[in-house]
């Protein structure tokens, strides 16, 4: 039987987390030749990753430049994607969720007139400025993908509303949730020398934040530090570690507003397999991300999102995410309530999490077999 070749292709370490369990299980078919293309647009973190999950890509076009555009991305991704494509000659290409790399690989793949398959599909603010550029990008993959992956029946319902034929879409749970299971699947004790070595801060931490969006660079980001500042000063025992992004300004603006509190460990990012374990130990976490929408919960830990908008409404639904923006005050509030409120807390730790039950990469495979006629039962979608 000849093999249907499947490549999948990312760049930044939130897609090299979520691709890498769907790159296991298509490697463990028998029908599939399982091709993986990396871009590099984000260099370090994402070789952490690769390196985690025993991933040695087939192709590295390693575009990876100091203070590189988004126009800088897109078009060295299209100029050299291309002959990847004319030599892997792919009967299928897989991208995930809404970056860069994303897009411009798949509307690569779309000029080559190769099926594209969208991984984390039919995600929606309905606003192209929040999160900038990625809504517009995730919109974009999803007019000239074929097959559409689609996490959760409201991701589904998104892309009917849009008009996409519902035979090419697969309601499938989301990749993050898979991801876990290799990496906090048997909850290892995390040292605090493997987060933080030469640590300053007593105890275990309670908050552990994140922030790296565009939008929130400058003075919504100051705010969310000043809160933080406020919160700490009133709750001596609250412990906050803060694994900077790459980007000098997050780690200027960090260590300006946080970087002198005993209560704060601001640290180097982390490979998935310490983050996520940290993240387990931790009481609280706030993050302006999309992926720690659905990771946490999974660990039943609360999230206080920093963004106004979100494209993963079935957590605020379900309960276990809130929408609180970055305005000083509101963000103190919010903090401080998780921190004191015992019930309010109780309740969001323990409401379930709606974004999968950790087999959505068995599902897009299935989906995929489906697709190519190697199977005649359509797998049935995730329900939460």
């Amino acid at each position: 039987m000849k093999k249907i070749k499947v490549m999948t292709v990312f760049g930044t370490r939130p897609e090299a987390i979520k691709m890498a369990p769907l790159v296991k299980a298509l490697e463990a078919t028998e029908w599939c030749e399982t091709q993986v293309a990396v871009t590099g647009q984000h260099r370090e973190m994402l070789d952490q990753v690769l390196e985690v999950f025993a991933i040695k890509p087939a192709y590295d076009l390693a575009i990876m430049k100091a203070g590189q555009t988004i126009e800088e991305i897109t078009t060295r991704i299209l100029s050299k994607f291309g002959a990847v494509l004319e030599e892997a000659q792919p009967d299928l290409v897989l991208v995930h969720g809404d970056t860069t790399t994303a897009f411009a690989a798949g509307l690569s793949a779309f000029y080559r007139q190769i099926p594209v398959g969208h991984v984390e599909a039919g995600l929606r603010t309905w606003d192209l400025a929040q999160p900038f550029p990625e809504e517009a990008n995730r919109q974009l993959i999803d007019v000239f993908a074929q097959l559409y992956f689609a996490p959760t029946q409201q991701s589904r319902d998104n892309l009917l509303k849009e008009g996409k034929k519902a035979a090419g879409i697969f309601v499938t749970g989301n990749t993050a949730i898979d991801a876990m299971g290799y990496t906090v699947a048997a909850r290892p004790q995390l040292t605090a020398a493997a987060w933080a070595p030469g640590r300053k801060v007593a105890g275990a931490p309670k908050i552990l934040v994140t922030m790296h969006r565009r939008e929130n660079l400058g003075e919504p980001m100051a705010q969310v530090f000043r809160a933080l500042r406020q919160v700490l000063a009133e709750q001596p025992e609250a412990r906050v570690v803060f694994p900077m992004h790459k980007n000098p300004a997050v780690r200027k603006l960090a260590q300006e507003i946080l970087g002198d509190l005993d209560q704060v460990e601001l640290i180097e990012p982390l490979d998935v397999v310490a983050f996520q374990n940290l993240m387990a130990e931790c009481q609280l976490v706030l993050t302006d991300s999309g992926g720690l929408q659905e990771e946490a919960p999974g660990l039943g830990v609360p999230v206080l999102v920093l963004r106004e908008t979100t494209e993963r409404p079935e957590g605020v639904q379900a309960g276990t995410v809130r929408l609180v923006g970055t305005e000083e005050t509101a963000v103190y509030q919010a903090v401080t309530a998780m921190l004191t409120d015992e019930a309010a807390y109780h309740k969001m730790a323990h409401a379930a999490n709606p974004y999968g039950d950790g087999t959505a990469s068995q599902r897009i495979v299935a989906a995929i077999a489906y697709h190519f006629g190697l199977v005649s039962t359509r797998p049935a979608d995730f329900t939460f």
